[in-house]
């Protein structure tokens, strides 16, 4: 005989924790902590590349997967893991599931969310370059200059705190080639770290990195995936073309952004890292916004390629792809 009281009318009476859990096989509740983890999307995943984190805005669970370049709310994980192109289907999936999971286990026990304060950057200080900052950032073709425009500072040291029960934990990270990324007004958006096996990058506030920069004064724009990449693409010097980066190759461009740069220049091409996530998201920026991409068949990203054939090889190559592209 089956039981009506299990039957569930909507997915809003689906606890978004169970569908984590559920369909993940976490080995542990969620209870507003966050989780890294191999990607579900990549066999090829050593290293953990997947969070489900707690998102304080909405006040409920998340998922951002860097392998794939997949995020966004429970539906959206089952959409992805089951190959749904509609999220209806993940919806009926999601409660169909959880009825067979309430007649076996009669309820699902929600924990009690404790608020978990993450590290954040509180304090850093700018120091002068050296040799070794030279060495590094001139293999890319990266000039001082080039540096200063974009607002690139070498750092002494940054520390980054956190409260947890009123008692303040502080970590002061005081290392070579470590780079502070700034505004124009001086705010501090990212921390680079590049000899840092673990996490290269600190993310301190949103920012689309090369907009301060843009002029408006030429044909056409490219989205690079790095603000290292920005800086290597204009070390080449390919004309009537300005660059910006996103956050990330898996942080989109807003839409509203998106359609302004459309009406400021006649063609937008991407131009993202050479690998499977990559490529991903630059598909992902030609289905939701029509922009051709180019795939630059070389070393992992722009950079390394400049870095390891010269800027004339890259230059000619990256020309005629372009052409291609517009």
């Amino acid at each position: 005989m089956i039981s009506t009281s299990n039957i569930i009318a909507s997915i809003s009476d689906v606890p978004r924790e169970w569908v984590f859990e559920y369909y993940l096989n976490l080995k542990e509740k969620l209870h507003g902590q966050d989780v890294k983890m191999l990607s579900v999307f990549s066999s090829k995943d050593k290293v953990p590349s997947m969070f489900i984190y707690f998102d304080v805005e909405s006040n409920t669970y998340k998922f951002k997967d860097f392998s794939s370049g997949y995020q966004g709310d429970h539906v959206a994980l089952v959409m992805h893991m089951f190959n749904y192109s509609i999220r209806w289907r993940a919806v009926y999936k999601i409660i169909e599931d959880y009825e067979d999971y309430l007649n076996t286990h009669k309820s699902f026990e929600k924990v009690e969310y404790k608020h978990y304060d993450k590290y954040k950057v509180t304090d850093f200080q700018i120091r002068s370059w050296n040799n070794l900052d030279a060495d590094y950032w001139k293999k890319y073709m990266i000039s001082s200059k080039m540096l200063s425009e974009h607002n690139v500072h070498p750092l002494d040291y940054f520390v980054m705190s956190k409260t947890e029960d009123d008692i303040l934990s502080e970590i002061k990270f005081e290392k070579p080639y470590v780079y502070g990324y700034f505004r124009n007004d001086g705010e501090l958006y990212k921390i680079y770290m590049p000899k840092n096996a673990d996490k290269k990058f600190i993310k301190v506030q949103n920012y689309i990195q090369g907009m301060d920069q843009l002029k408006y004064d030429k044909k056409y724009l490219i989205i690079v995936s790095s603000l290292k990449d920005l800086m290597a693409f204009k070390a080449l010097g390919i004309k009537n073309i300005e660059v910006i980066a996103p956050d990330s190759e898996n942080s989109m461009i807003p839409k509203n952004i998106i359609e302004n740069l459309k009406s400021k220049y006649e063609k937008i091409l991407v131009l993202f890292d050479n690998d499977e996530p990559g490529l991903n998201s630059m598909i992902k920026y030609n289905t939701r916004y029509d922009l051709n991409y180019i795939n630059l068949n070389l070393e992992k990203d722009l950079s390394d390629s400049i870095k390891r054939y010269g800027l004339d090889i890259i230059r000619d190559e990256l020309f005629n792809l372009i052409k291609n592209a517009l």
